[in-house]
């Protein structure tokens, strides 16, 4: 029963700031890597950035490094994304996503998706 509940989207305009957040349970929190993708209207998914285990370690994707920061709270079972400098580009449905290890590689493949949370950025 893993479970990923995603929030915190929102309509917001360019240059504003959105925290995303993604409540996890069904197991281990902190012994897994985790990671966001984002699918915008009628595109396929994109992998944003991703988060080892201990939350030490992150990457994300070119057009968002230096606006996007992503953290976890492995106490409270938690991913997060700082989303800031919105553009609208980022307007999509952000997913968090559980890796089957607590690093990754390139070749990784999330196992788990949550269901996604709206971010729609628009003047």
């Amino acid at each position: 029963e893993v479970q990923l509940v995603e929030s915190g989207g929102g309509l917001v305009q360019p240059g504003g700031s959105l925290r995303l957040s993604c409540a996890a349970s069904g197991f281990t929190f902190s012994s897994y890597a985790m990671s966001w993708v984002r699918q915008a209207p009628g595109k396929g998914l994109e992998w944003v950035s991703a988060i080892k285990s201990g939350g030490g370690s992150t990457n994300y994707t070119d057009s968002v490094k230096g606006r996007f920061t992503v953290s976890r709270d492995n106490a409270k079972n938690t991913l997060y994304l700082q989303m800031n400098s919105l553009k609208p580009a980022d307007t999509a449905v952000y997913y968090c996503a559980k890796y089957p290890t607590g690093g990754i590689t390139i070749a990784t493949v999330p196992e788990y998706w949550g269901q996604g949370t709206q971010v729609t950025v628009s003047s």
